[in-house]
């Protein structure tokens, strides 16, 4: 029997208001995320609008998908103008704006080689790939023998090989089988993770700053650590930085806080400017080097508007600006939210435009201290229980920030 048609809304009726908007997407869209009860309809900078023209000043820039603020001007002329050239060719063929793209983020980083991809988890997944066939082409680990050593509390994506070796339950729960070589050790314990690293090990893959976890930040010396302990086994050092990344901690790369360089690192969310999915796998030559063509793709990874608006992304971080800003406005944050401990915060871990913010169960959960900040107008997203997570665009100025920390004083004092 055919189902009937679902008939859609008719516009004539006139403007869905955001409660009709949330309940038709009940029935039609999949469960896998549980939003704050806003939608927005227009954004600009560092401000979002509903359909009913409530505006709210964004603290969570699309999990640093959007460093450069909504719709950054100079990201948008990019794409505009892309758009009206070339889109997509497909791995088939050359393209005229990805070597641009290449060239200038391994310059950024100061690596060698790019494999463009479209999502974060895209990229860890072809990090992954790369690391195993790395170690049987060129360390001479056994066939299907190699290992890869990972970090408690981490998050590197949902793909089915990810979660494997995710310590997350939710996310594990009910989506095994699992793929099989990985360790888990606990994040900043070097002698733990020393101790998981033998002959088999291909990477160890590591976040330098944990920010599902409620930006945890590691001791200074860590990342130092893993670096040295990763050339004396070996193995390759690979560094998820597709949260902490791009300018988010104040500096281009979290890991340059240590002068540290891994062999892969792995960029996404703001690579892409907020505008279309961007992310890459960017490397030492004699790593990524091993890939040979068929043996990975992407149909899209790579492509023209892709890398046009990478290309722009980049051009923006190599001015410093967007780092320094978010050095500075750094001290703000950290500075308001000290003032905060004791007062409905029990601590909180910030570095540059990043902090997880800690707040006292007896006051309510961080889902109800998000909701309490959005009727302030200000958005922000839980994690955990009871932490926030605060990441403002770059773009934010002080005023702006000092009104969201007010807005949270404000709803940590009425309680929720």
């Amino acid at each position: 029997m055919t189902a009937p048609a679902r008939t859609r809304p008719s516009s004539a009726a006139g403007p869905r208001s955001s409660a009709d908007l949330i309940r038709a997407e009940e029935p039609v869209l999949a469960h896998n995320y549980h939003p704050l009860p806003v939608v927005v309809a227009h954004a600009e900078g560092t401000w979002v609008e509903d359909v009913e023209g409530r505006r709210y000043l964004d603290m969570l820039a699309g999990y640093s998908a959007l460093n450069f603020g909504h719709r950054n001007p100079v990201l948008i002329d990019a794409a505009h103008r892309q758009l009206d050239r070339l889109t997509l060719t497909s791995r088939a063929f050359h393209n005229d704006r990805l070597a641009e793209f290449a060239e200038s983020l391994a310059a950024l980083t100061g690596l060698d080689m790019v494999l463009p991809m479209n999502t974060g988890a895209e990229a860890v997944e072809s990090a992954i790939k790369v690391a195993r066939k790395w170690a049987y082409e060129v360390k001479g680990v056994a066939p299907d023998r190699a290992t890869i050593v990972v970090a408690a509390d981490n998050f590197h994506g949902r793909t089915t090989t990810i979660v494997s070796f995710s310590t997350d339950e939710t996310a594990r729960a009910g989506f095994g089988p699992f793929t099989p070589g990985f360790r888990v050790v606990p994040y900043n314990d070097l002698a733990a993770l020393e101790a998981a690293v033998d002959e088999t090990t291909a990477a160890v893959l590591i976040e330098p700053i944990q920010g599902e976890a409620g930006v945890v930040i590691p001791d200074d010396g860590y990342l130092t650590g893993v670096r040295e302990l990763t050339r004396r086994a070996g193995c390759l050092f690979i560094a998820d930085e597709i949260q902490s990344g791009l300018g988010r901690t104040g500096t281009t790369l979290a890991v340059e806080h240590e002068e540290v360089v891994p062999d892969l690192l792995l960029l996404g969310k703001a690579l892409g400017g907020g505008i279309v999915p961007v992310s890459a796998v960017v490397g030492r030559r004699d790593v990524l080097g091993v890939l040979r063509p068929g043996e990975h793709g992407s149909t899209f990874g790579g492509n023209p508007l892709a890398a046009a608006v990478g290309s722009a992304v980049v051009g923006l971080l190599e001015t410093g600006e967007y780092q320094s800003r978010a050095a500075e406005l750094g001290v703000v944050l950290r500075d308001g939210l000290t003032a905060l401990v004791g007062r409905g915060v029990e601590g909180f871990r910030s570095r540059g435009l990043w902090a997880g913010v800690d707040i006292d169960p007896a006051i309510g959960t961080g889902r109800e201290i998000s909701e309490g900040l959005m009727r302030e107008g200000v958005l922000v997203k839980d994690t955990h229980g009871s932490t926030i997570r605060l990441a403002p665009p770059l773009t934010i100025t002080g005023e702006e920030l000092h009104s969201a920390l007010g807005a949270l004083e404000k709803v940590l004092s009425q309680g929720v």
